[in-house]
Protein backbone atom coordinates (compact mmCIF):
# COMPACT_ATOMS: atom_id res chain seq x y z
CA UNK A 1 0.00 0.00 0.00
CA UNK A 2 1.43 3.36 -1.01
CA UNK A 3 0.53 6.87 0.04
CA UNK A 4 -2.09 7.17 -2.71
CA UNK A 5 -3.82 4.00 -1.54
CA UNK A 6 -3.75 5.10 2.09
CA UNK A 7 -5.38 8.43 1.32
CA UNK A 8 -7.69 7.12 -1.38
CA UNK A 9 -10.40 5.72 0.88
CA UNK A 10 -11.30 9.11 2.26
CA UNK A 11 -9.39 11.41 -0.06
CA UNK A 12 -12.29 13.75 -0.73
CA UNK A 13 -12.83 14.29 2.95
CA UNK A 14 -9.14 14.76 3.60
CA UNK A 15 -8.89 17.50 1.01
CA UNK A 16 -11.30 19.65 2.98
CA UNK A 17 -9.80 19.09 6.40
CA UNK A 18 -7.85 21.83 8.11
CA UNK A 19 -6.53 22.06 11.64
CA UNK A 20 -8.91 24.89 12.42
CA UNK A 21 -12.19 23.26 11.38
CA UNK A 22 -11.73 19.55 11.94
CA UNK A 23 -12.53 18.01 15.29
CA UNK A 24 -14.39 20.97 16.75
CA UNK A 25 -17.17 18.63 17.84
CA UNK A 26 -19.91 20.80 16.32
CA UNK A 27 -22.54 18.59 14.72
CA UNK A 28 -25.86 20.07 13.63
CA UNK A 29 -25.65 22.89 16.16
CA UNK A 30 -24.97 20.67 19.19
CA UNK A 31 -21.61 19.43 20.42
CA UNK A 32 -20.78 15.78 20.17
CA UNK A 33 -17.50 14.27 21.28
CA UNK A 34 -16.83 10.99 19.51
CA UNK A 35 -14.26 8.46 20.68
CA UNK A 36 -13.41 5.03 19.39
CA UNK A 37 -13.27 1.81 21.31
CA UNK A 38 -11.23 -1.18 20.21
CA UNK A 39 -10.64 -4.73 21.35
CA UNK A 40 -6.89 -3.97 21.21
CA UNK A 41 -7.45 -1.10 23.68
CA UNK A 42 -8.76 -2.70 26.90
CA UNK A 43 -9.06 0.61 28.76
CA UNK A 44 -11.47 1.90 26.11
CA UNK A 45 -13.68 -1.12 26.80
CA UNK A 46 -13.61 -0.40 30.53
CA UNK A 47 -14.60 3.22 29.91
CA UNK A 48 -17.45 2.29 27.61
CA UNK A 49 -18.77 -0.30 30.07
CA UNK A 50 -18.52 2.00 33.09
CA UNK A 51 -19.80 5.17 31.43
CA UNK A 52 -16.91 7.19 32.84
CA UNK A 53 -16.40 9.33 29.75
CA UNK A 54 -20.07 10.27 29.84
CA UNK A 55 -19.67 11.07 33.55
CA UNK A 56 -16.70 13.31 32.76
CA UNK A 57 -18.89 15.31 30.36
CA UNK A 58 -21.95 15.44 32.61
CA UNK A 59 -21.33 19.09 33.51
CA UNK A 60 -20.65 20.14 29.91
CA UNK A 61 -22.82 20.93 26.89
CA UNK A 62 -21.42 17.98 24.92
CA UNK A 63 -22.75 14.50 24.40
CA UNK A 64 -20.51 11.45 23.97
CA UNK A 65 -20.63 8.93 21.14
CA UNK A 66 -18.57 5.79 20.52
CA UNK A 67 -17.43 4.14 17.28
CA UNK A 68 -15.75 0.75 16.93
CA UNK A 69 -12.24 0.55 15.47
CA UNK A 70 -11.32 -2.90 14.18
CA UNK A 71 -7.76 -1.77 13.41
CA UNK A 72 -5.49 1.25 13.34
CA UNK A 73 -6.39 1.79 9.69
CA UNK A 74 -10.04 2.26 10.60
CA UNK A 75 -9.18 4.52 13.55
CA UNK A 76 -7.07 6.68 11.22
CA UNK A 77 -9.98 6.89 8.81
CA UNK A 78 -12.17 8.23 11.63
CA UNK A 79 -9.52 10.88 12.27
CA UNK A 80 -9.05 11.64 8.59
CA UNK A 81 -12.78 12.21 8.05
CA UNK A 82 -13.22 14.08 11.33
CA UNK A 83 -15.74 11.49 12.53
CA UNK A 84 -13.90 10.92 15.82
CA UNK A 85 -12.09 13.50 17.93
CA UNK A 86 -10.06 10.82 19.74
CA UNK A 87 -9.02 7.51 18.21
CA UNK A 88 -6.69 4.70 19.27
CA UNK A 89 -4.01 3.33 16.97
CA UNK A 90 -0.56 1.84 17.04
CA UNK A 91 2.20 4.43 17.21
CA UNK A 92 3.65 3.78 13.75
CA UNK A 93 0.18 3.96 12.18
CA UNK A 94 -0.37 7.34 13.84
CA UNK A 95 2.93 8.57 12.41
CA UNK A 96 1.97 7.39 8.95
CA UNK A 97 -1.31 9.28 9.18
CA UNK A 98 0.34 12.45 10.49
CA UNK A 99 3.02 12.33 7.80
CA UNK A 100 0.28 12.01 5.17
CA UNK A 101 -1.49 15.12 6.38
CA UNK A 102 -4.02 13.82 8.89
CA UNK A 103 -3.94 16.50 11.63
CA UNK A 104 -3.59 14.41 14.78
CA UNK A 105 -1.51 14.61 17.93
CA UNK A 106 -0.57 11.69 20.14
CA UNK A 107 -1.44 12.80 23.64
CA UNK A 108 -1.61 9.54 25.59
CA UNK A 109 -0.25 5.98 25.60
CA UNK A 110 -3.15 3.63 26.35
CA UNK A 111 -0.87 0.58 26.49
CA UNK A 112 2.60 -0.73 25.72
CA UNK A 113 1.71 -4.17 24.40
CA UNK A 114 3.23 -7.12 22.66
CA UNK A 115 0.12 -7.47 20.56
CA UNK A 116 1.42 -8.79 17.26
CA UNK A 117 3.46 -11.75 16.00
CA UNK A 118 3.56 -13.92 12.89
CA UNK A 119 1.27 -16.94 13.08
CA UNK A 120 1.02 -20.17 11.11
CA UNK A 121 -0.68 -23.51 11.62
CA UNK A 122 1.49 -25.97 13.51
CA UNK A 123 1.06 -28.52 10.72
CA UNK A 124 2.49 -26.13 8.11
CA UNK A 125 6.07 -26.08 6.87
CA UNK A 126 6.55 -22.53 8.17
CA UNK A 127 8.83 -22.28 11.19
CA UNK A 128 10.76 -19.08 10.48
CA UNK A 129 10.33 -15.89 8.50
CA UNK A 130 12.48 -17.15 5.60
CA UNK A 131 9.86 -19.85 5.00
CA UNK A 132 7.35 -17.18 3.94
CA UNK A 133 8.99 -16.79 0.54
CA UNK A 134 6.41 -17.74 -2.06
CA UNK A 135 3.68 -17.91 0.59
CA UNK A 136 0.56 -15.83 1.28
CA UNK A 137 0.28 -13.80 4.49
CA UNK A 138 -2.84 -12.01 5.73
CA UNK A 139 -2.27 -8.55 7.19
CA UNK A 140 -4.28 -5.39 7.72
CA UNK A 141 -2.51 -2.72 5.71
CA UNK A 142 -1.43 0.35 7.64
CA UNK A 143 -1.52 -1.31 11.06
CA UNK A 144 1.13 -2.49 13.51
CA UNK A 145 0.92 -6.15 12.38
CA UNK A 146 1.55 -5.06 8.80
CA UNK A 147 4.61 -3.03 9.79
CA UNK A 148 5.70 -5.91 12.02
CA UNK A 149 5.55 -8.23 9.00
CA UNK A 150 7.57 -5.83 6.83
CA UNK A 151 10.26 -5.54 9.49
CA UNK A 152 10.36 -9.30 9.94
CA UNK A 153 10.80 -9.81 6.20
CA UNK A 154 13.62 -7.27 6.11
CA UNK A 155 15.32 -8.98 9.04
CA UNK A 156 15.19 -12.35 7.25
CA UNK A 157 16.32 -10.91 3.91
CA UNK A 158 13.04 -11.80 2.21
CA UNK A 159 11.75 -9.36 -0.39
CA UNK A 160 8.22 -8.09 0.06
CA UNK A 161 7.62 -8.91 -3.60
CA UNK A 162 8.33 -12.57 -2.85
CA UNK A 163 5.39 -12.74 -0.44
CA UNK A 164 1.72 -12.39 -1.28
CA UNK A 165 0.37 -9.98 1.35
CA UNK A 166 -3.41 -10.33 1.49
CA UNK A 167 -5.15 -7.25 2.87
CA UNK A 168 -7.74 -8.44 5.39
CA UNK A 169 -9.08 -6.83 8.53
CA UNK A 170 -7.67 -8.55 11.64
CA UNK A 171 -10.61 -10.92 12.38
CA UNK A 172 -10.85 -11.84 8.70
CA UNK A 173 -7.14 -12.66 8.64
CA UNK A 174 -7.63 -14.93 11.63
CA UNK A 175 -10.44 -16.77 9.83
CA UNK A 176 -8.48 -16.97 6.58
CA UNK A 177 -5.60 -18.71 8.36
CA UNK A 178 -7.90 -21.21 10.05
CA UNK A 179 -9.70 -21.98 6.78
CA UNK A 180 -6.44 -22.46 4.89
CA UNK A 181 -7.00 -19.48 2.60
CA UNK A 182 -3.60 -18.03 3.54
CA UNK A 183 -0.39 -19.64 4.72
CA UNK A 184 0.33 -17.25 7.59
CA UNK A 185 -1.11 -14.25 9.37
CA UNK A 186 0.35 -11.12 10.90
CA UNK A 187 -1.74 -11.45 14.03
CA UNK A 188 -3.23 -9.02 16.50
CA UNK A 189 -4.59 -9.62 19.98
CA UNK A 190 -7.10 -10.62 21.18
CA UNK A 191 -7.64 -12.65 18.00
CA UNK A 192 -4.05 -13.92 18.06
CA UNK A 193 -4.33 -15.08 21.66
CA UNK A 194 -7.53 -16.92 20.80
CA UNK A 195 -5.74 -18.88 18.09
CA UNK A 196 -2.79 -19.54 20.37
CA UNK A 197 -4.94 -21.02 23.14
CA UNK A 198 -7.81 -22.62 21.24
CA UNK A 199 -6.27 -23.81 17.95
CA UNK A 200 -3.18 -25.63 16.80
CA UNK A 201 -1.02 -22.71 15.68
CA UNK A 202 2.50 -21.45 16.32
CA UNK A 203 3.64 -17.89 16.90
CA UNK A 204 6.71 -18.58 14.81
CA UNK A 205 8.17 -15.08 14.97
CA UNK A 206 7.94 -12.82 18.03
CA UNK A 207 9.91 -9.65 18.65
CA UNK A 208 8.48 -7.22 21.23
CA UNK A 209 10.73 -4.39 20.00
CA UNK A 210 8.87 -4.44 16.66
CA UNK A 211 5.56 -3.70 18.44
CA UNK A 212 4.78 0.01 18.75
CA UNK A 213 2.88 1.58 21.61
CA UNK A 214 -0.88 1.96 21.62
CA UNK A 215 -1.56 5.68 21.21
CA UNK A 216 -4.63 7.82 21.79
CA UNK A 217 -4.64 10.48 19.10
CA UNK A 218 -6.56 13.75 19.21
CA UNK A 219 -7.49 15.97 16.29
CA UNK A 220 -5.62 19.25 16.24
CA UNK A 221 -8.82 21.26 16.10
CA UNK A 222 -10.20 19.45 19.11
CA UNK A 223 -7.05 20.17 21.12
CA UNK A 224 -7.00 23.81 20.06
CA UNK A 225 -10.70 24.59 20.30
CA UNK A 226 -11.77 22.41 23.22
CA UNK A 227 -8.79 21.78 25.51
CA UNK A 228 -11.17 21.31 28.45
CA UNK A 229 -12.81 18.40 26.61
CA UNK A 230 -9.42 16.81 25.96
CA UNK A 231 -8.77 16.98 29.70
CA UNK A 232 -12.15 15.37 30.40
CA UNK A 233 -11.29 12.49 28.08
CA UNK A 234 -7.89 12.03 29.67
CA UNK A 235 -9.26 12.15 33.21
CA UNK A 236 -11.63 9.37 32.22
CA UNK A 237 -8.78 7.41 30.66
CA UNK A 238 -6.72 7.80 33.80
CA UNK A 239 -9.65 6.62 35.89
CA UNK A 240 -10.02 3.61 33.59
CA UNK A 241 -6.29 2.85 33.51
CA UNK A 242 -5.99 2.98 37.31
CA UNK A 243 -9.07 0.83 37.74
CA UNK A 244 -7.83 -1.74 35.21
CA UNK A 245 -4.47 -2.02 36.98
CA UNK A 246 -6.20 -2.47 40.35
CA UNK A 247 -8.85 -4.90 39.03
CA UNK A 248 -7.16 -7.14 36.45
CA UNK A 249 -9.69 -9.97 36.65
CA UNK A 250 -12.64 -7.62 36.22
CA UNK A 251 -10.87 -6.04 33.29
CA UNK A 252 -10.34 -9.50 31.82
CA UNK A 253 -14.09 -10.11 32.14
CA UNK A 254 -14.92 -6.83 30.37
CA UNK A 255 -12.47 -7.63 27.57
CA UNK A 256 -13.85 -11.15 27.22
CA UNK A 257 -17.46 -10.00 27.11
CA UNK A 258 -16.85 -7.15 24.68
CA UNK A 259 -14.74 -9.16 22.26
CA UNK A 260 -16.69 -12.42 22.72
CA UNK A 261 -13.46 -14.19 23.59
CA UNK A 262 -13.01 -16.67 26.40
CA UNK A 263 -11.63 -15.50 29.71
CA UNK A 264 -8.36 -17.45 29.27
CA UNK A 265 -7.81 -15.62 25.99
CA UNK A 266 -8.63 -12.25 27.51
CA UNK A 267 -6.38 -13.04 30.48
CA UNK A 268 -3.43 -13.81 28.21
CA UNK A 269 -3.96 -10.54 26.34
CA UNK A 270 -4.34 -8.35 29.39
CA UNK A 271 -2.13 -9.91 32.03
CA UNK A 272 0.65 -11.37 29.86
CA UNK A 273 0.97 -8.89 27.00
CA UNK A 274 -0.38 -5.51 28.10
CA UNK A 275 1.56 -2.86 30.06
CA UNK A 276 -0.42 0.15 31.32
CA UNK A 277 2.36 1.69 33.39
CA UNK A 278 3.56 4.60 31.23
CA UNK A 279 0.71 6.72 29.79
CA UNK A 280 2.64 9.87 28.86
CA UNK A 281 4.29 9.75 25.44
CA UNK A 282 7.87 10.97 25.58
CA UNK A 283 11.46 10.19 24.68
CA UNK A 284 10.97 6.41 24.58
CA UNK A 285 8.05 6.70 22.20
CA UNK A 286 9.81 9.23 19.98
CA UNK A 287 12.92 7.03 19.83
CA UNK A 288 10.80 4.00 18.88
CA UNK A 289 9.12 5.92 16.06
CA UNK A 290 12.46 7.31 14.89
CA UNK A 291 13.86 3.78 14.64
CA UNK A 292 10.89 2.55 12.62
CA UNK A 293 10.22 5.67 10.52
CA UNK A 294 12.53 4.78 7.60
CA UNK A 295 10.25 1.91 6.62
CA UNK A 296 7.55 4.47 5.77
CA UNK A 297 9.81 5.99 3.12
CA UNK A 298 11.27 2.69 1.96
CA UNK A 299 7.87 1.11 1.33
CA UNK A 300 6.24 4.21 -0.16
CA UNK A 301 3.74 4.84 2.62
CA UNK A 302 4.95 8.44 2.87
CA UNK A 303 6.36 10.72 0.16
CA UNK A 304 10.16 10.87 0.24
CA UNK A 305 9.97 14.66 0.59
CA UNK A 306 8.26 14.42 3.99
CA UNK A 307 10.59 15.02 6.95
CA UNK A 308 9.59 12.22 9.29
CA UNK A 309 11.56 13.57 12.24
CA UNK A 310 9.57 16.80 11.98
CA UNK A 311 6.38 14.75 11.74
CA UNK A 312 7.33 12.84 14.90
CA UNK A 313 7.92 16.10 16.75
CA UNK A 314 4.55 17.42 15.62
CA UNK A 315 2.78 14.17 16.47
CA UNK A 316 4.11 13.32 19.93
CA UNK A 317 2.80 15.85 22.45
CA UNK A 318 3.44 14.84 26.09
CA UNK A 319 2.19 18.21 27.30
CA UNK A 320 -1.38 17.14 26.52
CA UNK A 321 -1.43 14.47 29.23
CA UNK A 322 0.90 15.98 31.84
CA UNK A 323 -1.77 18.11 33.59
CA UNK A 324 -3.86 14.98 34.17
CA UNK A 325 -1.42 12.11 34.66
CA UNK A 326 0.56 11.75 37.88
CA UNK A 327 3.37 9.23 37.38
Amino acid sequence: MNRRAFLGATGAAAASLTAGCIGSGIVGGSRTVTLDYAYYNPVSLVLREKGWVEAAFADSDASVEWVLSLGSNQANQYSQSGEAQAASTAGIAALMARANGVPIRTGYIYSRPEWTALVAKSESDISEVADLEGKSVAATLGTDPHFFLLQALDTAGVSESDVDIVNLQHPEGQDALLQGEVDAWAGLDPHMAELQLEHDVDLFFRKPAFNTNGTLNFLNGFVQNHPEDVQRVLRAYERGRTWAIEHPEKTVSILANASEMSKPVARKVFTDRTDLSAPIPGDQHQALLSDLAPILHEKGFVESSVDLQTAIGELVQPSIARPVVSE
